[in-house]
């Protein structure tokens, strides 16, 4: 029986780790994700788990004693934030790299220079390309529910990858929410047992890990991680059907609102995302055709299927709350890719909001909503990318 509570995202996070009750857990502090571990840290001290805590000199540390500890054969976690992410980057390939189904919350945040400690996007964009499953969460209820879930799905064994799970700084893992926990023993069972494979500590059987491979089997061994990422989509829709019989929440590869008949259409990732249907809504009111469309499963990709939501609009507009300097916007291109394979393509335009926690408002929402109106009806498309909400 579900437990309605009031928490914030960082809370609800690491009680979803205690439910789980992993073997290892790499801690190391930074803002917005302090909170987390050292709430994680009570359970331990507190003897609420039999975890065993690695507290470590920095984020690269961290998540090098959770490949250690994965490869043994345990069920590892770490989380991290921004210029931890960064720090760990030489270690996030090595562990997507060997396989190892570590779990990971990120609370995002701005990358430096300049220091900002406020929530974007930009650090695990930075990684999209390190070999992790990357999951995304709207609130703290999604938060919650996506590590949970991200257990079955890394473990899953045709796919045994390491995965983040991805919650707005401050906006989810500092407010506070209603939402409902699972019982201890649902979680339990749902998640199941930890299952080895090829464990170092099996001394048995002696094997290695990350070994050297040079240009005999390098490029084959990096068509086949390829190859696992792309089994992980249909793995997600799995455990989201069973999840939704035990929670009777749904989760795909993404949301849908309102975009079944939508002439124009958002595309946006996590808190914002509220906001905007709330925009959407009045849009209908007037009698304007809007939807969204928010990712929820960032890697892999699914290409396919974004494709066929937003065959039928007719302009869309990608918000990305990180950048890519030079280029377009990182979820821009992705979406690009994804409708670039239809003979008749929405016309498509890039936002770039909220960087370094500059807040999302209605009014920047219903500014795109009605730009994308206009060229929908036949309005010229000025400017491809551009920057809302900035100080003149």
């Amino acid at each position: 029986m579900a437990k309605v509570v009031a928490v914030t995202g960082n809370e609800a996070v690491a009680n979803a780790l205690r439910q789980v009750n992993p073997d290892v857990c790499g801690i190391y502090p930074i803002t917005p994700q302090t909170d987390m571990m050292q709430r994680y840290a009570s359970f331990i001290s507190d003897g609420k788990v039999d975890t065993e805590a690695v507290l470590v000199e920095s984020e690269h540390s961290s998540m090098s004693a959770c490949i250690g500890a994965s490869a043994a054969g345990g069920r590892v976690v770490t989380a991290t934030s921004s210029q931890g992410l960064a720090l760990m980057w030489e270690m996030l390939h090595i562990a997507a790299g060997d396989r190892l189904p570590i779990i990971m919350p990120v609370v995002n945040r701005a990358l430096s220079a300049p220091l900002n400690i406020h929530g974007d996007h930009s650090d695990a964009m930075g990684a999209r390309d390190t070999g992790w499953i990357q999951i995304w969460s709207e609130n703290g209820q999604e938060a919650y529910d996506n590590t949970i879930q991200a257990f079955r799905i890394g473990e899953h064994m045709d796919i045994r990858l390491p995965v983040m799970v991805c919650m707005d700084g401050f906006i989810i893992s500092h407010s506070i929410e209603r939402m409902e926990y699972l019982d201890d023993p649902e979680v339990k069972n749902f998640v199941g047992p930890f299952k080895n494979l090829y464990p170092l500590l099996d001394l048995d059987k002696p094997k290695s890990y990350g070994p050297l491979i040079l240009t005999d089997l390098y490029h084959e061994y990096k068509r086949a991680q390829h190859e696992v990422m792309l089994k992980t989509k249909d793995v997600v829709l799995e455990v989201a059907k069973d999840f939704e019989k035990l929670s009777g929440r749904k989760y795909g590869l993404f949301e849908s609102y309102r975009l079944e008949d939508a002439d124009i259409a958002l595309v946006i990732l996590n808190s914002a995302a509220g906001t905007s249907k709330d925009v959407i809504d009045e849009f209908r009111g007037k009698g304007i055709k809007a939807g969204l469309l928010k990712p929820r499963l960032f890697r892999p990709f699914p290409y396919e299927e974004v494709a066929e939501a937003l065959k039928n609009t007719k302009a869309v507009c990608v918000m990305d709350r990180s950048d890519s300097f030079g280029g377009y916007g990182p979820l821009f291109m992705e979406i690009s890719s994804a409708l670039y394979q239809l003979k008749q393509k929405p016309a498509l335009i890039n936002k770039i909001y909220g960087l370094g926690g500059r807040d999302y408002l209605p009014s920047h929402a219903e500014e795109v909503l009605q730009e994308l109106h206009e060229i929908a009806q036949g309005g010229k498309l000025k400017i491809i990318k551009e920057y809302i909400g900035v100080r003149e």
